[in-house]
């Protein structure tokens, strides 16, 4: 792009902005190369949202998805949330509006309502607990009745049902993400012949065809540690292509290979380098959450923490 600046003079930029500003920038793992390399963090959405809370920083710029950077607002409610680039939306939490919840509430009365964190505020209002990927079981095994309202993710929601034994009724019934979606048990099998040696490690969100195969079921930070902790030299990696590049950052000695190379998030990769720049140097997209919203949010966090034993 005529007069586009070289992505180092970008991240220089980015880093003297951060000091001056008193600003950190968290990135998801699925975020590109160069954004997870001027984080401060980079993680699950909830972890960094944790992570942001020990920060006495005055700006918190959040390299992630829609979803993501409200969490962080209701989470951190005395520091300024950016969102470089508010077109940056979650497909499937926008397959749970609030109005198809209620509806569900209202079929199921007195039923619990677990809300996977890929949610949007509005909906996580209802919600009674709210999970991720690495603790939904936990949350589900804990929550005081055998069967729960779930969503919006379904792969998920059979993962649930399968490791409790509970009945997990998923809304809506065919909520998904549309990356995960893409990797086919096939892809995963033929990897599998290529190199017998590595080990697969898939999201729940994948189709139950290519979890019931894997050696590791579970999110993106799961997935670092089982890397960084296992013998073994080569992996398969079902899910977005980003989590490899902080997995060959932080294990340079061990082959990781995409169980599906076109497995990208548009949506993700909305943010560059340059928009994160822009935010810092504008102060661009503050993330405002309507503050009786934020607080039902943050009560069903503070719940599921309550559940788990654990405090914020």
């Amino acid at each position: 792009m005529p007069g586009a600046e070289a992505p180092r003079d970008v991240g220089e930029r980015i880093r003297r902005l951060k000091k001056e500003l008193n600003a950190v920038i968290l990135a998801h793992n699925y975020q590109l190369p160069e954004v997870q390399e001027v984080a401060d963090y980079v993680g699950d959405s909830l972890e960094l949202t944790l992570r942001a809370a020990e920060t006495d920083a005055k700006y918190l710029v959040f390299a992630g998805v829609d979803f993501m950077a409200e969490q962080a607002a209701v989470l951190n409610p005395d520091k300024v949330v950016l969102h470089p680039d508010p077109g940056a939306r979650c497909p499937m939490a926008a397959m749970l509006p609030r109005s198809l919840l209620l509806e569900y509430k209202r079929r199921y009365p007195g039923v619990p309502v677990v809300l996977y964190v890929n949610t949007l505020a509005e909906a996580k209002a209802e919600a009674d607990y709210i999970c991720t990927s690495a603790n939904a079981v936990e949350v589900v095994r804990r929550v005081p009745s055998d069967r729960v309202v779930f969503g919006p993710d379904a792969n998920l929601a059979r993962y649930v049902e399968l490791k409790t034994g509970k009945e997990v009724i998923a809304v809506p019934p065919t909520g998904h993400c549309y990356v995960h979606l893409s990797i086919s048990p096939e892809d995963v099998e033929k990897l599998r012949e290529a190199y017998p040696d590595a080990e697969v490690l898939a999201h729940p969100e994948c189709v139950p065809e290519v979890w019931a195969g894997a050696d590791l079921v579970g999110s993106t930070s799961s997935m670092v540690r089982r890397a960084g902790a296992s013998s073994a030299k080569r992996f398969i990696v079902a899910t977005e292509v980003g989590l490899l590049h902080r997995l060959r950052v932080e294990n340079p000695a061990k082959e990781f290979v995409p169980a599906y190379q076109n497995a990208v998030c548009v949506f993700m990769k909305r943010i560059t380098l340059e928009k994160v720049y822009e935010s810092l140097r504008d102060l661009k997209h503050p993330v405002r959450v309507p503050p009786e919203i934020a607080s039902r949010v943050a009560e069903a966090l503070r719940r599921t923490f309550e559940l788990l034993g654990a405090s914020r």
